[in-house]
């Protein structure tokens, strides 16, 4: 997946998405970003816990030279198809495969550690065998073929000159395998009757007698299962995406000659092609209305509850679903360019990034494992030196080798931004990047523009003043205007209209035309703070007023009491006259207005609450917010806005619920709570884990469990976002 980007003042870029295979912790990860970041002019990030590289690059830096550095690095990489369901829908997956495993290894490991556990089942068969060799038999597939995959990804780094997370597993469990093979050919371990005592902790002995064969069968069952409750977690973090995508149609009745239907798959649809949508069928893709009127259920693709009325010319958007009418649509987008695909890629590219406080994680994960080695050769040095035995220094070597995996670092904050950003696609809250979520922590102030965003954005009747036919008669004449108080004034009398004849507009001033034989007048008047006045006059006799007001949306005091809770400042900033914009804000709870501000100076009110020292959020819909958005900390575009806005946003609430903007902000710190919490625990564990591992007070089957366990908390804490409930429900 190839996209080319523009930025003023530098050359053209290329952004290229690649899917990695052979990763297995952090290290991994952390080593093809150094190698494909040594090429010129590249910038590339990997994100583990997705598996995928995005990687920033010229022109002459082809993706085939891409996937030939990862590969020269051991690792493989492709391109991949563009974001369909198609895409999404796997045969067998990671976690499936790992299964298999598991239950193998599970099933020769069990046995095993009982026997080691439990020295009354020790059993001996005189002259015959005893427990220490059915263990080996059963421990040295566990060994050899369970634990293969760590070998494998150990000799490969080897072969790079590289260390990983696999390379202490795999010394681990060789080390416990191997000397345990040793004690039992050479050693005094073997023997028939021989008993091995269970401790949590070493035996100070010679070794000659000691045996390793359920830590080295155990550690890689705990490690085994770690992994696939991880593919597992991560395969159901992702699953909100694969929901969104399977959202879409999946065929579609195409209109040809003559009226004719043809079904075809929605894949195959073109920009241009009419086709029909009864009533209950989803639509296909993006287009315009062009034969029909229904209303559109959106809520499976934004939340929105209440149906929208269209009719032709209208635009509607694929994946909705129609709740009325037969319609005929023509395609204005298909394929990857619909707002639906556009949605799935926002959500991923949000996934494939990482926040300030991962690079951080990143970094010390790099380190780790070679810090790691030496210090569980210094480990097995000193216990060498204690005289305490060989045992006793091999035992707490293979400990420190076992404990110290930093796998769990590596997955403290992608599973969470995994599951986060996932979450938001559900709610229609849609993350730009990781970096947002540090964003949301500072912001201080938010500043709302008021039409359409606090708004309904469409003007409506709030009062009529005067006679009976004040209304009907100035909604007789307003019909044939296109002015959006006209529209309102039309719209507010539901009864049939009389005929109008001599209709004349003029430009800021307003309407007359003939209605019944009187000639009938609406005049614009002043704004007030309950909104436009316009005089009806029937004669050149004043019959009455009507006042057309913008609305504010029923939830917005809800989202600016939200707002308030979550700390932040509301502005209320908009072009309109500063009586209907007070009016607006005390409506809703604003105390601070910034009124009669041209579209243009709105980023220099932006501007001047930043150089107060405030932390700006902007929330927008029309294409004179872009820059604001742009310009502001942070940037939260209504879905129901411009193409414009939602660009230059760092948040997209695709509905036009000013409550989501207060969800977002809530989801986005929870957020970066969870991955500060991953990333607290994952360093305290290793901090205070190894020491107890090299003071010989831990036995190592027992640090694998502790360390797979830690990997399979840092997921199950970061899934506890799938739970995030919404306020604008």
């Amino acid at each position: 997946m190839e996209t080319t980007e523009h930025s003023t003042g530098h050359s053209t870029g290329h952004t290229t998405e690649l899917e990695l295979t052979g990763m297995t912790c952090a290290s991994c990860a952390n080593r093809i970003e150094r190698k494909l970041n040594k090429l010129d002019g590249v910038v590339a990030t990997v994100n583990f816990a997705t598996e995928k590289a995005r990687v920033t690059h010229p022109a002459h830096v082809s993706d085939a030279e891409l996937i030939s550095t990862v590969e020269q690095a051991g690792y493989g990489a492709r391109v991949p198809a563009p974001i369909t369901e198609a895409a999404v829908t796997e045969g067998p997956s990671e976690a499936d495969l790992l299964r298999q495993r598991v239950l193998v290894t599970a099933g020769l490991s069990i046995p095993v550690v009982l026997l080691a556990m439990v020295p009354a089942w020790q059993f001996s068969l005189p002259d015959r065998t005893g427990w220490q060799w059915l263990s080996f038999a059963l421990a040295t597939p566990v060994a050899v073929w369970g634990a293969w995959p760590f070998h494998k990804a150990a000799w490969t780094n080897l072969r790079h000159g590289t260390t990983t997370m696999d390379t202490l597993v795999s010394l681990g469990v060789l080390a416990a395998y191997g000397w345990s093979v040793y004690a039992l050919f050479w050693g005094t371990a073997g023997t028939i009757g021989m008993t091995h005592p269970f401790s949590l902790t070493i035996e100070k002995t010679d070794g000659s007698g000691a045996l390793y064969l359920e830590a080295a069968a155990g550690v890689t069952t705990f490690l085994l299962v770690g992994r696939w409750l991880e593919a597992r977690s991560k395969r159901a973090a992702g699953a909100a995406l694969r929901a969104l995508l399977d959202l879409g149609a999946k065929d579609v009745a195409v209109l040809g000659e003559g009226g004719t239907e043809v079904r075809m798959p929605v894949d195959q649809l073109a920009v241009g092609m009419r086709f029909v949508v009864r009533p209950g069928e989803k639509i296909a893709t993006d287009g315009t209305v062009v034969e029909g009127t229904s209303a559109v259920d959106a809520a499976l693709l934004t939340g929105e509850s209440v149906p929208v009325e269209v009719g032709p010319g209208d635009a509607v958007v694929g994946a909705t679903v129609n709740a009325g009418g037969r319609l005929v649509v023509e395609a204005t987008r298909v394929g990857s360019d619909t707002q639906l695909a556009q949605m799935a890629k926002l959500v991923e590219d949000a996934q494939s990034g990482k926040a300030a406080v991962q690079r951080l994680a990143d970094r010390i994960s790099g380190i780790f494992v070679p810090i790691v080695i030496a210090l569980a050769v210094g480990t097995l040095g000193f216990w060498l030196g204690t005289g305490d035995g060989t045992a006793a220094a091999v035992t707490a070597a293979v400990a420190v080798l076992i404990i110290a995996c930093p796998c769990a670092l590596g997955l403290a904050t992608p599973t969470a931004l995994l599951v986060g950003t996932g979450r938001g696609a559900q709610l229609g809250i849609l993350i730009k990047g990781p970096e947002v979520l540090e964003s949301t922590r500072t912001v201080d102030t938010v500043v709302l523009d008021k039409t359409g965003t606090v708004t309904t954005g469409r003007m409506d009747v709030r009062e009529v003043t005067g006679r009976d036919e004040t209304l009907r008669l100035a909604a007789a004449v307003e019909h044939a205007s296109e002015h959006p108080i006209a529209r309102a004034i039309a719209a507010a009398w539901t009864e049939p209209l009389p005929d109008v004849t001599e209709f004349v507009s003029t430009p800021g001033v307003g309407v007359s035309g003939v209605v019944e034989g009187v000639r009938v007048e609406v005049r614009r008047a002043q704004q007030s703070a309950g909104g436009t006045t316009v005089d009806v006059l029937r004669d050149g006799e004043r019959i009455g007023s009507i006042v057309v007001a913008d609305e504010p949306k029923p939830t917005s005091q809800q989202a600016v009491a939200e707002l308030r809770a979550l700390g932040l400042r509301p502005i209320l900033l908009t072009g309109d006259a500063e009586p209907v914009a007070r009016a607006v804000a005390a409506e809703v709870g604003i105390d601070e207005v910034i009124a009669e501000v041209l579209p243009a100076d709105k980023v220099d009110v932006v501007k001047r609450l930043q150089a107060e020292g405030r932390t700006v959020a902007m929330v927008g819909d029309g294409v004179n917010d872009a820059a604001a958005l742009a310009q502001a900390d942070l940037g939260l575009a209504m879905g129901t806005g411009t193409d414009v806005a939602i660009e230059a946003s760092d948040l997209t609430l695709v509905r036009g619920d000013l409550r989501v903007a207060g969800d977002a902000i809530r989801l986005s710190r929870r957020t970066l709570a969870i991955i500060k919490g991953n990333l607290f625990w994952a360093f305290a564990y290793n901090v205070a884990a190894l020491p107890i591992a090299a003071a010989g007070l831990l036995n190592p089957m027992l640090a694998g469990a502790a360390m797979a366990f830690s990997s399979v908390f840092v997921v199950t804490n970061s899934l506890r976002l799938r739970t995030f409930k919404a306020l604008a429900a």
